[in-house]
């Protein structure tokens, strides 16, 4: 490959665990599912890269370098022709390197493609922002994929009078620092949330929060609506990079 003089650099924060950013380039049908389908990729030196953007271009190179849960190296460009020429890639006539990291959190995603024309890495900037966009999302949805089973049992806590229990209840699904923000409550930690829910328990008897349709999740961020008798409400879960709640702001219906 010649020089590659010029360099594009994006780094963005996706919110799960490095394993699981880092099997979106070892299996091809998850490969395929923030590129397009009929996309591939052969996880090893050499290995083929081929990718089916929507409309039918495709584009590719081959794998240069795989390190687990650290980096991938590949080379890339198109099979054909652009609508625009004047900044064609050829297939494999470009280098990308995704280097993955550890964040607080979730994993640190960066990006860095080598190319030989300005035109062809400003061409490329906002295409490699979108791409990223729906990778990151993609990968979120698969590590919280259980967000509603998660505040189930979030809400079901507050329904159990042995605090022992109730703190075993929190345990599996939150975060030891889990913040809760809402008109009644300023909280942090799990020990906090769970006199806290004593207190409720005390004065607010029989109150039972229940969710009231499918949480709407993004990129670790879910929108969750409940009720609780003839009250109601939505609370905001930020969820860590495990799955797990690390942080709770409720808003009650007026």
């Amino acid at each position: 490959m010649k020089d590659l003089p010029l360099r594009y650099t994006r780094t963005i924060v996706i919110r799960a665990r490095p394993a699981t950013v880092f099997r979106y380039f070892t299996d091809s049908v998850r490969f395929a599912s923030w590129w397009g389908p009929g996309s591939t990729i052969d996880p090893k030196p050499g290995g083929r890269v081929h990718i089916v953007y929507p409309g039918g271009t495709t584009a590719g190179g081959e794998v240069v370098a795989i390190d687990p849960e650290r980096r991938v190296v590949f080379t890339y460009g198109y099979d054909k022709k652009s609508d625009d020429t004047a900044v064609l890639i050829a297939r494999g006539a470009s280098l990308v390197t995704i280097e993955f990291a550890p964040h607080g959190d979730g994993t640190k995603l960066t990006l860095l493609h080598e190319v030989a024309e300005e035109r062809v890495r400003d061409e490329h900037v906002a295409g490699w922002r979108y791409q990223l966009s729906l990778f990151a999302n993609v990968v979120a949805r698969e590590e919280h994929a259980d967000v509603a089973v998660r505040v189930d049992t979030f809400f079901a806590a507050w329904t159990e009078a042995d605090p022992v229990k109730r703190r075993a209840q929190l345990d599996v699904v939150a975060t030891e620092e889990v913040g809760l923000r809402d008109a009644y409550a300023t909280i942090s930690g799990l020990d906090d949330l769970v006199e806290h829910i004593t207190a409720v328990q005390k004065h607010m008897p029989g109150t039972a929060l229940v969710r009231d349709g499918e949480p709407q999740q993004c990129q670790g961020t879910a929108l969750v609506r409940w009720k609780a008798g003839k009250a109601g409400g939505t609370n905001v879960f930020r969820l860590a990079a495990n799955g797990r709640i690390a942080d709770v702001a409720g808003f009650w219906n007026a």
